[in-house]
């Protein structure tokens, strides 16, 4: 064993239990119960260096630049990997498009899945700023995105409700900001941080702009009860306002304060350019990156920015889509990652060690499917000794006992990646935790590979009464997942695409499609190359999903 699964039991049983007990509740109290516990805010750095791609036109360029606003720098003292788009970048020359109501195409539009790839794989420089670190590699795990000034030059009244449109109104602005946030909640493996637009010397609109950019600070995320802890707002314009305005991290709390009647750039690079001034761009980078880092660990620890009421409307993620009934297993299909969270579920989760630079992002995304817009992809790095896990949590038991087994369209990008299929049954105050070892087979690497896992190859983990005693309870699931162990020769690495995600007898998903074309194949069980993972449901380091 590469950590010893005694110790981990002992430090886990108690919030197995609570999380069992969470499973209770029904589907409707659970979500809001489940959130982990508020904790204090952390404005470290992270221990490892991350990806980071900044959204911007020219007053992001100057921000960035080294003698101007000395952004870039001191993102890479935070250890900050960044990463940049301006005019031109991108699929279509989106780049050339940063206007608020352009945000609905890139993030809530037919080619948004294009659009983003491109985004989280861009590792290359469109702006002047010094990048004194190596590129860790992988996905952009941040996305900074924000507006240029003319956008605080909003119609409307301050009061406006959000109205669907694409003018620049602040009710036009509200809505395309409500939009998007759907689009967020199916990304909670990547952090999404807006930058409000800086604001000009022209008092017209000015009220306008204040209303609107209080209203995404304090009110946006609770207004659409989002529960999630992936998305956060930096407001650049109440900085720009004038010297006393912060929004900042005060080493206790976040503060965000500003002087009634000051709306209006306090630093313009001169008069007749409201493009923000040196003085101004440092101002915000001083207060930006412990706010940022807060950001990030708030997010990294799963923990919500806000405690929603979920029991009182949708969360945007159900928005997205409202009637998930499509994925019931009553019909064999677990998931096929197209329809929202299954029923009676929390959504997938990932899970992970303690041990530095371990990593896991499990999500729906539209980069490689088999059938459908999406498929469940899972990206996980994990050092030894060290683990990782991407679990769906059922609400109420399931019964799967109608089939002899699972079925998993699986893609990888190599083989011979060990991983493991986890099953979680029995009575929900205090589950039981199977466990089936496997290897990516050949066949998945070019195309999606057809692995059935009969129920009997699952066996009780060993740190659990009964070690080893094979899985007898399909009538009574209320947990699935894939688990990752670190190798005793180094990392274990790799990315897995699961599709279809069905009970074996399901006629549909083990059609092939005849775009693909591609054969199945039956992977050989391996031995136990990953050693014993953490129940997951137990929420530690957890990320909501």
């Amino acid at each position: 064993m590469r950590h010893s699964p005694r110790s981990i039991a002992q430090t886990c049983r108690h919030l197995l239990g609570l999380s069992a007990s969470l499973l209770v509740m029904g589907p409707l109290a659970a979500p809001a119960a489940a959130a982990p516990p508020a904790q204090a805010l952390d404005p470290t750095p992270p221990n490892q260096v991350v990806r980071l791609v900044f959204i911007h036109h020219s007053t992001g360029e100057n921000w960035l630049m080294d003698e101007y606003g000395g952004l870039g720098l001191a993102l890479a003292e935070n250890n900050y990997f960044v990463s940049d788009t301006n005019y031109g970048w991108g699929p279509d020359a989106i780049g050339d498009r940063t206007d608020i109501p352009n945000w609905l195409e890139w993030f809530r539009s037919e080619n948004t899945d294009e659009f983003i790839q491109a985004l989280l794989r861009e590792g290359e420089q469109h702006a002047a700023y010094s990048r004194p670190l190596p590129d860790p590699g992988g996905e952009n795990e941040i996305v900074v995105f924000k507006s240029c000034f003319p956008n605080s030059e909003l119609g409307g009244s301050p009061d406006d409700p959000a109205t669907p449109g694409t003018d620049l109104t602040v009710g036009n602005a509200r809505y395309v900001y409500n939009e998007i946030l759907q689009y967020f909640a199916t990304r909670p493996d990547r952090l999404f941080v807006v930058i409000t637009a800086p604001p000009v010397s022209n008092p017209e609109y000015a009220a306008n702009a204040r209303a609107f950019n209080n209203w995404l600070v304090n009110d946006w995320l609770d207004e659409n009860n989002y529960p999630f802890a992936n998305v956060a707002v930096f407001d650049f314009y109440n900085i720009l306002t004038g010297p006393d305005n912060h929004h900042r991290f005060d080493g206790q709390g976040i503060e965000h304060v500003y002087q009634g009647g000051r709306d209006t750039s306090y630093y313009p690079s001169s008069p007749g350019d409201d493009h923000p001034s040196p003085e101004g761009s440092r101002r915000a980078t001083e207060e930006f990156l412990p706010l940022l880092n807060v950001f990030y660990n708030r997010w990294r620890s799963g923990a919500p920015v806000t405690a929603p009421d979920l029991t009182q409307a949708p969360t945007a993620a159900e928005a997205v889509a409202p009637d998930s009934a499509a994925s019931s297993t009553a019909a064999g299909l677990i998931d096929n990652f197209d329809s929202g969270a299954p029923p009676d579920s929390e959504g997938w989760t990932a899970y992970w060690g303690e041990v530095p630079d371990t990593r896991i992002t499990c999500a729906p995304a539209g980069d490689l499917s088999r059938s459908g817009s999406s498929a469940l992809r899972v990206e996980f790095g994990v050092p030894s000794g060290s683990w990782s896990t991407c679990v769906l949590s059922f609400w109420e038991a399931q019964d799967w006992s109608t089939s002899p087994g699972v079925l998993i369209p699986l893609r990888a990008d190599r083989a011979g990646v060990p991983y493991a299929v986890l099953l979680y049954a029995g009575a929900p105050e205090s589950p039981e935790s199977y466990i089936s070892y496997q290897d990516t087979p050949t066949d998945s690497v070019d195309g999606w590979a057809m692995v059935e896992i009969p129920w009997e190859t699952f066996r009780r983990v060993d740190w659990e009464a009964d070690a080893g005693t094979p899985f007898a309870r399909p009538d009574q699931v209320v947990g699935f997942g894939f688990g990752f162990d670190g190798l005793d020769a180094g990392p274990n690495t790799g990315t897995l695409w699961v599709d279809d995600l069905s009970l074996i007898g399901n006629a549909a998903a083990e059609a092939q499609p005849e775009a693909e074309g591609e054969s199945g194949g039956l992977p050989c069980p391996s031995a136990p190359a990953l050693a014993a993972l953490l129940p997951a449901l137990v929420v530690l380091r957890r990320r909501r999903v």
